[in-house]
């Protein structure tokens, strides 16, 4: 028999979670150089619309299947078109309709291959963009969600992580969160450096919107966080007060790093705060205390706001921070588990703080560690694969002119028509010149 209230709040938690990923445009959006705003933000929504149709075919049957490969992936076959899942049927854990399951997790894989973006920005080809999205969800999200997500039932076999090694990843922080990080690090060394990196001021052009952006993050994360307790009960109570008390400390981790380091606490130090506390709790907030979470999320602010800067010293271009806030920030959150875990907590665990001993902290470290490994080596293959056969990275004329009227004949700003004489007609060849001889002018 359907519960009513727990469907109510998986779907409204499901709805919460696709917010996130126009709040990760804006997020995005707003980082980058205004004559990028444009692409960053349909890098989101063209994974948006991509994903949410691979899901459908095949993406849930690979993640939620049954096993046919020793842990590692579901049958693809087995729900293909969702067949078979419209009838009035619940999920094992009773009450929650399947669909309901199904859209939940949808928006789970839609974001994941939305945050690899960040590691990107300016230089890559939409296009190319879209077809590395569905590889990418189609070799490594899909599978990896099996892994992390796919608990074994009465009538199905599930994936490694969940079931035999056992790490505990309450909401994503190795499916999404290492997965993501993993994948943008690759992705940004085949890519390469933007023009510019490293000499030219590349600021955020639009901070009100990243602000914006960040708030809708943490908005919808409780849907992310509380939600995936699949059901309206104690465990979502827990996580939901988890997320905000990790996410809280995180924004002041930073900006204490921010005062220390450059005398300043910024605005993009806040946002970028909100999401490193927000990654870190995700695997983490059915499993330790809110004392724990605070814990956690003070120390992700920490670590990410020093870990941002390892771009500009180890020379890989990063863009947005995708490897320094979810990569760093989803290791410390699934390892941290292994340390802060308290049995009184709903996952019922003891770590090492708690006199669990170092059981559960080998456990996260391998399943973090798995994800991570897979992860970078696939995404260099497909990266690599891509940019040898239809190109992946725009070229230097056109990333000079702005990726923005290149590839997508729009502009995010239409200064000229202020005026009563702009047209949004695309650049020709002479504008485009003059765009490149003011190419040290950043908006």
């Amino acid at each position: 028999m359907v519960n009513t209230g727990d469907t109510a709040w998986i779907l409204t938690s499901a709805a919460l979670v696709l917010l996130m990923t126009p709040g990760l445009a804006l997020f995005y959006g707003g980082m980058v150089r205004a004559k990028s705003v444009l692409n960053m933000m349909m890098m989101s929504f063209g994974a948006l619309a991509l994903i949410s149709v691979l899901w459908v075919l095949y993406g849930y049957s690979v993640a939620f299947g049954d096993d046919v490969g020793a842990g590692l992936l579901g049958d693809p076959a087995e729900f293909f078109g969702l067949s078979g899942l419209m009838e009035d049927t619940t999920t094992e854990a009773g009450g929650l309709p399947v669909m309901a399951f199904v859209g939940f997790q949808a928006v789970f894989a839609i974001i994941t291959v939305a945050l690899i973006s960040g590691a990107i920005a300016d230089r890559a080809k939409f296009g190319s963009w879209m077809v590395f999205a569905g590889i990418w969800a189609t070799i490594v999200y899909f599978p990896v969600a099996h892994w992390v997500f796919a608990f074994d039932g009465d009538e199905v076999t599930g994936g490694w992580i969940a079931n035999d090694l056992r790490a505990i990843d309450f909401a994503g922080g190795t499916a999404v969160h290492i997965n993501a990080g993993a994948a943008g690090l690759a992705l940004a060394l085949v890519l390469g450096k933007r023009r510019g990196f490293g000499r030219d001021p590349m600021r955020p052009h639009n901070l009100p919107l990243v602000m914006i952006g960040a708030g809708l993050l943490w908005f919808g994360w409780f849907g992310f966080n509380a939600g995936s307790a699949l059901a309206a009960n104690n465990t979502a109570s827990v996580a939901w007060v988890n997320t905000l008390a990790a996410t809280a400390a995180a924004v002041l981790g930073w900006l204490l790093i921010e005062k220390i380091r450059d005398g300043h606490a910024t605005s993009l130090g806040a946002a970028s705060g909100v999401v490193a506390g927000l990654v870190a709790i995700t695997p983490a907030c059915s499993a330790v205390s809110p004392i724990g979470a605070l814990v956690v999320g003070v120390i992700a602010g920490v670590l990410c706001a020093l870990a941002v800067g390892l771009k500009f010293k180890l020379g890989y271009d990063d863009s947005l921070d995708v490897v320094g806030v979810h990569l760093v920030g989803g290791l410390w959150g699934t390892i941290a588990i292994g340390f802060l875990a308290t049995a009184e907590a709903p996952a019922a665990v003891d770590g090492l703080f708690y006199g669990g001993g170092v059981d559960q902290l080998w456990r996260q470290v391998v399943g973090a560690l798995a994800v991570l490994a897979f992860s970078f080596v696939v995404t260099l293959i497909i990266g690599f694969a891509i940019q040898k056969t239809i190109g992946f990275r725009l070229t230097e004329d056109d990333e000079v002119t702005g990726i923005d009227t290149v590839v997508h004949a729009e502009s995010g700003y239409d200064f000229a028509s202020l005026g009563g004489g702009g047209s949004t007609a695309p650049l020709g060849g002479q504008a485009r010149a003059e765009a490149r001889n003011t190419e040290g002018s950043r908006a």
